[in-house]
């Protein structure tokens, strides 16, 4: 049985994904659960599913997309350029089978993505981007207040560069208008735990530290004892990552015609459908 977890409020995207889940998602006389998000009871439902060994699916936005409108409401501005990832058993995607690209290909063909330009160098200051305050407590089981002040803390014990906390941009703080990749532009090496800016940091020549469970964990730092020599991959490594994570995220129109669901497939069980 596919099992949708429904979010109380009315204009949670989950109500427009919702319905292409079930319509291409095959059913396979077994509970498998979908939640968007970790809000509401999204973590103890979690919990559940892994108390009981029953199989859950994490949906969110995705790791390359075009943006959409966050606030007040949310709001999809162009469906076939709107990605949303769909991860098995966690909220970020851990690797995967490497296939031609094609995807990846398509991404750059719409301006979603850019070439890969090589790292940045003869920057100065570190720029500390935690996580929401959900995500932060369900990774780290403390707040994101601790995990800030544990964080910069830390640095400090092996750096002496300027750190720069960054915090999620929301309406009225002072992140809500400057862009992330305005603050990369003289940053030396990013540091998060769960947040994609990690993956905007790497894709903008900007090494980052992040934690294990990161999507971007595999082409990062993970250690804050590293942050004078953050990991820099060379341009192939980049590409397959990018390669990788382009093979768990899809559209609207993807999910609910069944590509989402056979591309997940090959990606978690080797099967071609």
């Amino acid at each position: 049985m596919i099992i949708c977890h429904k979010m109380r409020w009315n204009d949670c995207l989950s109500h427009q994904i919702w319905p292409d889940i079930e319509k291409g998602w095959k059913d396979e006389d077994r509970n498998i659960h979908f939640f968007w998000g970790l809000g509401a009871n999204n973590m103890g439902l979690i919990k559940e599913c892994e108390n009981k060994g029953e199989e859950w699916w994490y949906v969110d936005l995705g790791y390359f997309t075009e943006q959409i409108t966050r606030y007040p409401k949310p709001e999809i501005h162009n469906k076939d350029n709107t990605y949303f990832r769909i991860v098995k058993g966690s909220i970020h995607t851990k690797g995967g089978i490497l296939t031609d690209g094609k995807r990846l290909d398509i991404l750059r063909e719409k301006g979603i993505v850019t070439i890969y330009p090589g790292w940045a160098e003869g920057r100065k200051k570190i720029l500390v981007c935690p996580s929401s305050p959900t995500v932060s407590y369900y990774i780290n089981n403390i707040t994101q207040e601790e995990w800030i002040d544990n964080t910069v803390k830390e640095l400090k014990k092996y750096t002496k560069r300027e750190i720069e906390v960054r915090n999620k941009p929301r309406p009225g703080n002072k992140w809500w208008d400057k862009p992330l990749l305005e603050d990369l532009k003289d940053t030396y090496c990013l540091v998060t735990n769960m947040s994609l800016a990690a993956v905007d940091a790497v894709t903008h020549n900007v090494p980052a530290i992040t934690y294990k469970d990161n999507v971007a964990s595999s082409v990062c730092t993970t250690e804050l004892n590293m942050i004078e020599t953050p990991y820099k991959p060379n341009v192939r490594t980049i590409r397959e990552w990018m390669t990788v994570m382009s093979e768990h995220q899809f559209t609207l129109n993807e999910i609910g015609s069944g590509v989402a669901y056979e591309a997940l497939k090959r990606q978690y069980e080797n099967k071609v459908l």
